[in-house]
């Protein structure tokens, strides 16, 4: 599947908001050119998409995030309404001046009519709406179900990452099950961003676990699914007073790295899942184990990194040969490390307290 760079996607948006402006126009005012209804759709429809994508305001938004839904959903309509009008009317001022529209009064200009505000809500509301689906499912899966492309299955080479929580169960056994659930929930928080970083896809959450995956050649491009572990190693021990004050300790990771051929296949009835098949996965949950018998943090198969570059910072340790639980086969392994943290004694990131 083609990458889009977030520069990208945000001129997709723009088209989006500009051609709905345009279509609005031709349906109630087709003497009018069509720039200016894209002109207002922009300024009116962008600071909700920037709010929405916390690029506007993102500390008000995350304190709303906090109240009930009900709550919420209110406080969000009153956002929308004043930041439509505040763009209506920049949009409005912005054309007179360029002597573009003259309206009989100033007020037609700077109040927006309730007929555009219902229009560019709805319009609004819509693009929000595939916005936090695709941003729920991720881009990759979002795409794909929506064009069925894995409904029949289909084989295709994939990179797996595993990376598992150290001594979860002794946490939860101290500490509660709910607090366990919290320290999951603010760890799972800080991959999101070095995953989306990287072009990666965060497939599944198991237990303690959780699993990245990317198309072979995206996720060895640039040595992207190596370079990922890292950055979350390294934005992890950057916090580490963070966890400390919220939870009493600093989270350890463990973390394989294996890619080859699968079968990937849309399945389920009542809800539908995306999932992977084959020996490759099973042998990336295996590598993972031998993290603990090996005493290494982050493993890769020999498979694998043979068919990648490893960035400059980046250390690799040959360990030879291993049997794999549930392989035929012997599978050579390497182990990674950073030269620039030390990664047998890693930190982690809080986000919520």
């Amino acid at each position: 599947m083609r990458e889009i760079s977030p520069t990208q996607n945000w001129i997709l948006i723009v088209l989006v908001l500009a051609a709905s402006g345009v279509v609005y126009d031709s349906m109630f005012y087709s003497d009018q050119t069509p720039v200016i209804g894209a002109i207002f759709a922009l300024f009116i429809g962008m600071p909700i998409i920037a709010f929405e994508r916390k690029v506007l305001f993102r500390g008000l938004y995350r304190r709303i995030q906090k109240l009930p839904t009900f709550a919420f959903i209110i406080t969000e309509l009153v956002i929308y309404e004043i930041l439509m009008s505040i763009g209506f009317a920049c949009a409005g001022l912005l054309l007179r001046s360029l002597g573009v529209l003259k309206p009989s009064s100033l007020l037609d200009l700077v109040i927006m009519p309730f007929d555009v505000f219902l229009y560019a809500l709805a319009v609004c509301s819509a693009l929000i709406f595939i916005l936090r689906v695709r941003e729920l499912l991720g881009r990759e899966v979002f795409i794909s179900m929506l064009i069925s492309r894995y409904r029949n299955p289909v084989k295709e080479e994939r990179v797996f990452l595993f990376i598992d929580l150290v001594d979860s169960t002794a946490f939860a056994e101290k500490h509660g099950d709910l607090r366990a659930q919290q320290l999951l929930s603010s760890l799972f928080a800080t991959f999101a961003e070095p995953v989306r970083r990287h072009k990666g896809m965060i497939n599944d959450y198991v237990g303690d676990a959780a699993i990245i995956t990317w198309p072979l050649a995206r996720g060895v491009k640039d040595g992207r699914c190596v370079r990922c572990i890292f950055d979350i190693i390294a934005d992890i021990e950057a916090n580490a007073a963070g966890w400390r004050k919220n939870y009493g300790q600093v989270p350890k990771l463990r973390a394989a790295l294996h890619g080859g051929e699968i079968i990937t296949a849309e399945v389920g009835v009542d809800h539908h899942k995306i999932s992977y098949f084959g020996d490759t996965v099973n042998t990336t949950a295996r590598l993972e184990t031998l993290c603990r018998s090996l005493n290494r943090q982050v493993l890769i198969s020999a498979e694998l990194a043979r068919r990648m570059t490893f960035p400059d910072d980046i250390s690799c340790d040959d360990l030879g040969i291993h049997a794999v639980k549930g392989r035929g086969q012997a599978l050579g392994v390497m182990a990674l490390s950073s030269r620039a943290v030390t990664v047998l004694n890693t930190p982690a990131v809080v986000l919520h307290g």
